[in-house]
């Protein structure tokens, strides 16, 4: 076991849910505007997610990624206490479980997937069709998001923000695989899209926290995100899927618990301000408050 490589993935994972925590509780409060911009909480937000995301590329380069990934799928697990804990309240015991769920499962699917280093080669033409998917369903989940509200609209919003992080995902893998040390190679426009499509991807990410249901949302990226990316690097760059029917059981194992765990969370009650002085009579039992995002 390569400690090094997990105890700066596990403080990478550690980052990147602190920085979400904190833009999501900007986004509910201003929405997922140019407002948040001007947020300093914000933007601290974003610099401790990036360093986050930096510490994980740092643990790939010590250790393999079927350690590494693994480590990283536990961000869902920190991300709901730091997200309650924002709200002054504890975490709720359906999101503990929920959240639980959802990175068991979810582990239980990449541990499945064969870890084998093909090299990555991707065509214009395969680049553009793969491309023009993730906008049509970008462009599905938001029409539809327009006529749903609370955790669904959340989610929906979280599966075109996960679609287009893993876009970003598979060009990092294309580009990044394929330098071979010469750095000329950065020139061509796959390396150009990925800013462009990270910028798309944040946008409907802060779309989505504004909704107020966090642990559906943050959920949603982390199970699409991944199983986008496998999905693309089977079909697009050749990388091996499990074929072994011993393998056939355990995933849908893990695919029933995590979805039983989506599904969990997507039934918690959403946070939308910040923590009140003295509660209601209605929030003394535990009653909602309405989405105010889904009449936007």
């Amino acid at each position: 076991m390569n400690w090094t490589g997990v105890i700066i993935a596990l403080a990478g994972a550690l980052g990147y849910a602190l920085g979400a925590a904190l833009q999501q509780f900007e986004a509910v409060r201003d929405g997922a505007t140019l407002k948040l911009v001007k947020s300093v909480r914000w933007w601290i937000g974003g610099v401790i997610g990036f360093t986050g995301a930096s510490l994980h590329a740092v643990a790939l380069a010590v250790a393999p990624l079927v350690i590494v990934q693994p480590v990283s799928v536990t961000t869902l697990v920190f991300a709901v206490p730091f997200a309650a804990m924002m709200y002054g309240r504890r975490p709720r015991r359906a999101e503990v479980f929920g959240s639980l769920a959802v990175t068991g499962g979810l582990l239980g699917l990449m541990l499945l997937v064969p870890h084998e280093n093909v090299p990555p080669h991707l065509t214009d033409r395969e680049a553009i069709g793969f491309l023009a998917c993730v906008g049509v369903l970008v462009l599905v989940c938001h029409l539809a998001a327009r006529w749903v509200s609370g955790a669904g609209k959340a989610l929906l919003l979280a599966v075109a923000a996960g679609a287009v992080t893993a876009s970003v995902s598979t060009f990092v893998r294309v580009v990044g695989g394929g330098l071979n040390g010469d750095l000329s190679k950065l020139l061509h426009w796959f390396a150009f899209a990925i800013p462009l499509l990270l910028v798309c991807a944040v946008v409907l990410l802060q779309q989505s926290y504004a909704v107020g249901y966090f642990g559906i949302a943050y959920a949603g990226v982390q199970v699409v995100d991944p199983i986008t990316s496998v999905l693309a690097g089977a079909v697009l760059l050749g990388e091996p899927l499990p074929t072994s029917p011993a393998t056939a059981v355990p995933a849908l194992i893990a695919s029933a618990v995590l979805i039983a765990g989506t599904v969990v969370l997507g039934r918690t009650a959403p946070d939308h301000t910040r923590p009140a002085v003295a509660k209601t009579p209605s929030e003394s039992v535990g009653v909602a408050a309405p989405d105010p995002v889904g009449t936007r």
